[in-house]
């Protein structure tokens, strides 16, 4: 009898591990439909052409592809903190803060929690930064099927301030052995990630043709009509 009773209850006991399995799985697929789904305010926009004048239309869109990416990003971290390797990235991220309601919403349904916006300079410790850089660098290129340790290009959040000129921007190569004119390396070594700068984060280009030919290149895949994070968007970040 004792027997059967002990059987009932650990029968019990799966089924509802089974059921808290299910709805973790079915509130991490609704999370992460609503960050592939969701629509930017389109004042964001404006923000990022008042900073950067020179960018277009398809360039801000892009920009925004970037932001999604971002969070997509978070979303696979959990709740461990993800340095921004973006500046134009980040100009538009602290824009849609400023949507405070919007803004609150939109990480309560994306991530389950508020994501803070934190500088480098106010990180926990002298190494947080760092880590988090290293943290989405090895997501990103995981997300886009890059070897984090010999990549053959830049994912987008680190290629984007170069490819779109941002003056001010976080500049990575993969070629670690370019200098710049004063033989002083002007670039993060994309492979070597150990930075942190600006806003918890630095980036940059690869240098090659891939991400500076006109047409047929890395940010096609990037464009106004892309998926924004279809392929494995999980978990969060804090």
């Amino acid at each position: 009898m004792e027997r059967v009773l002990l059987f009932k209850w650990i029968g019990l006991f799966v089924f509802l591990m089974f059921l808290v399995f299910l709805v973790y799985k079915i509130r991490k697929r609704s999370r992460v439909k609503y960050l592939e789904t969701y629509i930017f305010h389109s004042k964001i926009k404006d923000k990022i052409k008042t900073v950067y004048p020179h960018l277009s239309s398809q360039e801000l869109d892009i920009v925004l592809k970037a932001l999604r990416e971002y969070f997509c990003v978070c979303q696979v971290a959990g709740k461990k903190m993800v340095s921004m390797p973006s500046q134009v990235v980040d100009v538009a991220w602290h824009e849609f803060i400023l949507y405070t309601r919007s803004y609150q919403k939109f990480c309560k349904k994306a991530f389950g929690y508020f994501l803070h916006h934190t500088p480098a300079e106010a990180m926990p410790t002298p190494n947080s930064a760092q880590e988090g850089i290293k943290r989405a660098w090895r997501i990103s290129c995981f997300r886009e099927g890059a070897n984090p340790k010999s990549p053959g290009h830049l994912p987008l959040l680190f290629a984007i301030d170069r490819k779109l000129n941002i003056k001010d921007g976080f500049q990575y190569s993969l070629n670690c052995r370019r200098s710049s004119s004063s033989g002083a390396t002007s670039d993060y070594c994309a492979s070597h990630i150990s930075c942190a700068s600006g806003c918890s984060g630095c980036s940059g280009d690869s240098g090659d043709s891939e991400l500076n030919s006109s047409s047929g290149g890395f940010f096609d895949s990037f464009s106004s009509d892309s998926s924004g994070c279809s392929g494995g968007c999980g978990g969060g970040g804090d």
